[in-house]
């Protein structure tokens, strides 16, 4: 049963507004720095940037006679690696007219042919060299910018030196050829329809021009215009990509594990030539203009199943450039964190005043930044969440934040530049990237990570509470705002309107109180547990790892790694889980880790359990699964034994909170009452029902479900599934010796209660229903339909058949890329999810999936089965089978050097009693695929014998 709820991400935080409306991916984050204490790194002194803050030392800068700018780092994380961006500074704000959407149509012709990789050349090359297209192969389309990304090895010279060929060819030697542009015209459509025709589609265009006040940003969305897309000539696109396509408007950024000399002789070598061209176009740059006053949008849609308002007020853009905005951008992290508490606290009330509420000050778009305030409703209880959400500002105005607050505040701040300082030298490449590239299209600083550790070190304790007391003040105002609601169109009627929206905010400061700021000195845990003993030590030294049997029967995997300075990953498992629980308390049971886990611990409640680790880098939370119980971990080396003191009170002293209770309860009632308006929610619960063959424990839950579970089952299941410790097997992969940590595992893991009850789940038989079936759901008004096929059956679990069925999901996966996207261009992103599992039986599935045109769904069901009957007949094409093998390969090689891939494996091999030194034979496994076994893995996998397919079709008229 399936207790989670999401917001749509584009109806709350107005993502495409952003401009990121990707074509080939969706855009990663990057990490975010994360405390410092101790000494202090060294003050780089390089040359500095306009503004006055650093350059990061360790990137050597420059621009070719042409104007093309350039970012060199060397990296060694991961090893083996690099990569690269071409970042080219215009995007679909520059498109004339007869342009719109073809900014981003000239991003997908980059991988439809260029001089040196004609027409799909490129793709199938990376593809060879093990560079998978999706997922490694990126690209973005923005207002302002386009962005290409490829990651590449450099332990193949001619890869790696290729790949600034490739950044080449792509900032200036597309061709443009006129049947390519016609076929991509599918695809690109398909994108849009991926994207939209739904209610968060319609409500954007209802919002957006008020939002962006009818600038030019309002106007040309990077998606473009489907009439210009299905019409343009090739004389437009060329003309687009001939103005802003040109050195002066680019720059190459690599990072990674290579000489950066012989990078910048490539760059040089690929780049130097690149010509900008005679009567070049100015690069104008636009903004949004202000609002006077405030105006209000209350837009709605048949389909939209939440009832939110956003109220945002516009400032100027401030690019981070010298000292002074350095720190007041600490300030409004600080800022932003505090509100943000405040307001996390009101969802542990037992009637929380909304279902989900945010505040902050930062970037926006169009050359401003704003204050966003954002609340989502409970049905009917618009005014509640409105006036909650902008209460707490308001007290802020009023009142001011605490002393205590603040000091958590900074502890937190000074705890994630300390954890990125630390990991220095163990920071992804792609980190960098991103940092630079916001240097070279907004000029932000990037002053490098030993700068920001000695400027937080050496400057956050001059920030006053006085100052962000302030704060407030500065971002609210009743000019350059604007008021948003969207909400179902069943409830237009009840939508207050402009004149009572702004009497709700202007009420919600009146009669406020000051905030106490309620905290506790007591200790996390009062006494040491009494310790156990290491009965057993068993050491693997191919892969590196130490097993000990502690005397309460808890057993631990260790494996030390470099992997990472600061961090080790803790992960326990026991066998039992929601399988052992009564259909008549599985809703309670179901519920219990998620109430335990959030509300407090011993004698702390949430609120005052956040308060306590404030400054601490330390993560733990318990979980229930269908067949275990467990609990996943993460601290510094420094905050280990209070993980593993949280660890010790999950299991002994769970705490219990009806507020957080009523809280979940209330908020699951709440998004169940209007699920049924989104279409996607539909299908997907009648994905889930049909393939649980309608049994509870794989079903969305019902509000009768909701009303026979209790807080009293939910705890006592919990306490139930952690009163025995015996058969829990614990994994710690990171920063560690077994020295150091054994003392530690002998008190808190071997002090844990044990009763030896040799515990295990129940099989439950909850599998697809055999045979072939086929459900078709009516739901929804756009154009756009989604399909489904769900191959499954029993599964023999080891290794040559796992890695059989990777091949066949990775080669499945070429094959409909090739025929659905590239050559029928009728489908933007078909998928294609292979799982297998053996607990608590052999079972796989395989699903293919897309969203299409719903004129399209049947020829291309049929077009996929094809595919598949080809494998079945043939087998796979040795071509394919080296690209998976070399895509995999390469993985592997990067999965070795990461500690999440080990605490995740070695906690599988002990789940699926497996060998973990398999691991060091998986590269040559890959040698096993050949055509004759994936005909054998097809025919057995997908014989359509147990076949359900699932299709998404409009309502009909």
């Amino acid at each position: 049963m399936n207790f989670t709820h999401k917001f749509s991400v584009a109806a709350l935080s107005f993502v495409l507004l952003a401009g990121e409306i990707s074509a080939q991916q969706v855009k990663k984050k990057a990490a975010a720095p994360a405390k410092a204490k101790t000494s202090q790194a060294a003050v780089p002194s390089p040359a500095t940037i306009s503004g006055g803050l650093p350059l990061d030392p360790e990137v050597l800068k420059g621009k070719l006679p042409n104007g093309l700018t350039y970012y060199i780092r060397k990296n060694n994380e991961p090893k083996n690696r690099a990569v690269l961006y071409l970042v080219t500074k215009a995007g679909s704000v520059l498109e004339n007219e007869d342009q719109q959407g073809l900014a981003h149509f000239t991003e997908h012709m980059a991988f439809n042919g260029t001089r040196d990789f004609p027409k799909n050349d490129l793709v199938n090359y990376l593809q060879k060299s093990g560079i998978k297209f999706g997922a490694d192969l990126n690209a973005y389309t923005s207002f302002d910018e386009t962005v290409y990304q490829l990651p590449v090895p450099t332990d193949s010279v001619k890869v790696f030196q290729n790949g600034f060929n490739i950044l080449a060819n792509w900032a200036a030697y597309q061709t443009f050829d006129p049947k390519e542009i016609n076929d991509e015209r599918g695809v690109v459509l398909e994108e849009e329809r991926a994207g939209g025709k739904n209610a968060e589609e319609r409500l954007r265009n209802q919002t957006l021009p008020v939002l962006l006040n009818n600038s030019r940003y309002a106007q040309r969305l990077p998606i473009g215009k489907e009439d210009i897309l299905k019409t343009f000539k090739p004389e437009a696109i060329t003309s687009y990509y001939h103005d802003w396509y040109r050195p002066d408007l680019q720059a190459v950024i690599a990072v990674g594990d290579f000489d950066p000399a012989q990078v910048l002789a490539l760059i040089k070598n690929d780049f130097s030539s690149l010509k900008n061209p005679e009567n070049e176009k100015p690069r104008t740059y636009y903004s949004v203009p202000p609002t006077t006053g405030t105006v209000v949008k209350i837009a709605t849609d048949k389909e939209f199943p939440y009832t939110l308002a956003e109220i945002i007020v516009k400032h100027p853009e401030t690019i981070v450039k010298t000292s002074a905005d350095y720190m007041q951008s600490i300030r409004i992290q600080l800022f932003n964190a505090m509100l943000n508490d405040r307001l996390n606290e009101l969802l542990q009330k037992a009637n929380p005043p909304f279902l989900y509420g945010q505040s902050a000050y930062g970037a926006f778009t169009g050359r401003q930044d704003a204050f966003t305030t954002l609340a989502v409703a409970k049905p009917g209880e618009l005014e509640t969440a409105i006036k909650a959400a902008v209460a707490e500002t308001e007290r802020i105005r009023q009142f001011g934040f605490t002393l205590t607050e603040l000091e958590r505040a900074k502890q937190n701040a000074l705890l994630g530049v300390d954890n990125a300082y630390k990991e220095r030298d163990k920071t992804q490449s792609a980190y960098f990237v991103g940092q630079y590239q916001q240097n070279f299209l907004t000029g932000g600083a990037t002053p490098g990570v030993s700068f920001a550790y000695n400027y937080y070190i050496n400057n956050i304790g001059k920030i006053t509470l006085a100052e962000l007391n302030a704060m407030a003040a500065k971002f609210v105002s009743d000019q350059n705002r604007v008021i948003i609601v969207e909400a179902p169109d069943k409830d237009k009627d009840k939508l207050p309107n402009e004149a009572t929206l702004l009497t709700w905010i202007a009420d919600a400061g009146k009669g406020l109180k000051p905030y106490i700021d309620y905290t506790t000195d007591k200790p996390l845990l009062e006494k040491l547990p009494v310790a156990g003993k290491t009965v057993s030590t068993q050491v693997d030294s191919l892969i590196g790892t130490t097993t000990l049997m502690l005397s309460n029967g808890v057993k631990v995997i260790l494996k030390p790694t470099q992997f990472k300075n600061d961090q080790i990953l803790i992960n326990g498992y026991a066998f039992g889980g929601t399988s052992l629980a009564s259909d008549q308390d599985y809703t309670s049971a179901g519920m219990a880790a998620d109430i335990i886990s959030g509300s407090g611990i011993a004698g702390f409640t949430q609120a005052e359990l956040d308060k306590k680790l404030s400054g601490k880098n330390v993560r733990v939370s318990p979980y229930i699964s269908d067949v275990a119980q467990g609990i996943s971990a993460s601290a510094s080396p420094r905050d280990f034994e209070t993980a593993m003191q949280l660890i010790y009170l999950y299991f002994t002293q769970p705490r219990k909170d009806q507020n957080i209770w009523d809280s979940n309860v209330s908020q699951t009632k709440s998004v169940l009452a209007t699920r049924n308006l989104d279409p996607g929610s539909i299908f997907s619960d009648t994905i889930s029902s049909t393939l649980s063959k309608h049994n509870i424990r794989g079903m969305v839950v019902t509000p009768e479900l909701l009303a026979s579970a209790s807080l009293d089952k939910a705890y006592a299941f919990y306490q139930d599934r952690f009163a025995d410790a015996s058969g829990f097997v614990f994994t710690l992969v990171g920063s560690f010796t077994v020295d150091q940590v054994k003392p530690y595992l002998e008190a808190y893991f071997g002090g844990l209660p044990a009763s030896n009850k040799k515990e295990t789940y129940k099989v439950l038989d909850i599998n697809p229903p055999a045979g072939q079936l086929k459900k078709i759901v009516n739901k929804g008004i756009g154009d756009k339909s989604n399909v489904e096929l769900v191959f499954s059956g029993s599964y023999d679990y080891n290794e040559d058949n796992n890695v059989q069925v990777d091949a066949l999901e990775a080669i499945m996966q070429i094959k409909l890329d090739e025929r659905l996207r590239e050559k029928d261009g009728k489908v933007y992103s078909p998928g294609v999810k292979a799982s297998y599992k053996k607990v608590p039986e052999g079972r796989y599935s395989f699903t293919v999936y897309f969203e299409c045109a719903p004129a399209n769904v049947d020829s291309l069901v049929a077009e996929t089965m094809d595919e598949i009957s080809k494998i079945k007949q043939n087998g796979a094409l040795p071509l394919d089978i080296q690209k998976f093998a070399v895509t995999d390969a390469r993985s592997t090689q990067v999965q070795l050097k990461e500690n999440i891939f080990w605490a995740g494996y070695l906690g599988s091999c002990s789940q699926n009693s497996e060998d973990p030194d398999a691991i060091l034979k998986h590269v040559g496994d890959l040698d096993k695929v050949t055509p004759q076994s994936t005909k054998e893995a097809a025919n057995k996998y997908l014989s359509g014998n147990n076949l359900i397919k699932f299709i998404l079709l409009p309502e009909k008229k």
